[in-house]
């Protein structure tokens, strides 16, 4: 189930906020009764009219992109910087990324146009662990690392506990390699993390998402997901473990 407003702006009828405006106004019908009410949810076996036009249905799509840095993680920009659905010339479909990565971040990157799938990939309750690498300015102490690992107050909270090991360090010019591994998703998440022990991120690349990686891919490349691995994230999100 989806919010109205959101299956209206996911078809490229209109924006989120105009959708909402479209509903309150009246112009939106489900299953032939006008809906005035924005918290309204259907499903794909309702069918939606916006102002006297049914509503298309798209086919699913899932892709996975090695984003490059300087891209933008939405669908536009009002300052006019490129993003990352900028890359899809050729896909038919409005799709979305699933989550984001900031502008300066590389890396794993999901698109769709399936709003359920992509709320089970990023809600923190379904715990799909996220694996960044990190080359960090300075070099993390034992006991740095280990409060990032039991997890680490930031303004916005204490994140869960994190997985996190450093796979090389340059003591003499002052730097090092970590790899960390989460399951949320807040903003700037990594970085933050890392600054609050001392060592602040000079460069960053999620590297994996769940059991995907970027094998076969250079950056500004993607390819679409198996109808399998859409199959596993669903499986893993609802059980926590896969088949």
């Amino acid at each position: 189930m989806e919010r109205l407003q959101k299956v209206i702006a996911y078809a490229g009828v209109a924006s989120r906020r105009k959708a909402e405006q479209l509903i309150v106004e009246g112009k939106v019908k489900v299953n032939g009764v006008v809906v005035r009410e924005l918290g309204t949810k259907v499903s794909n076996a309702d069918t939606i009219e916006v102002e006297g036009v049914k509503l298309e249905k798209e086919d699913k799509v899932y892709y996975l992109l090695y984003k490059p840095r300087g891209t933008i993680s939405a669908v536009t920009d009002d300052k006019g910087r490129k993003t990352v659905t900028d890359l899809f010339h050729h896909i038919p479909q409005r799709i979305f990324p699933v989550g984001r990565l900031d502008y300066d971040t590389s890396g794993l990157l999901l698109l769709t146009n399936d709003g359920e799938f992509s709320y089970m990939l990023t809600h923190p309750k379904f715990k799909i662990d996220k694996t960044y690498i990190a080359r960090v300015k300075g070099v993390p102490t034992i006991e740095g690392l280990k409060k990032l690992q039991r997890g680490i107050k930031l303004e916005d909270g204490k994140t869960a506990p994190a997985k996190v090991s450093m796979t090389s360090f340059d003591e003499k010019a002052g730097k090092a390699i970590c790899e960390i591994t989460i399951h949320e998703g807040r903003n700037r998440q990594v970085r933050r993390m890392f600054e609050a022990i001392g060592t602040p991120v000079v460069k960053l690349k999620r590297e994996r998402f769940a059991f995907l990686d970027l094998y076969g891919l250079a950056p500004g490349e993607y390819r679409e997901l198996t109808k399998h691995e859409v199959k596993q994230l669903r499986v893993l999100a609802e059980t926590g473990k896969l088949d």
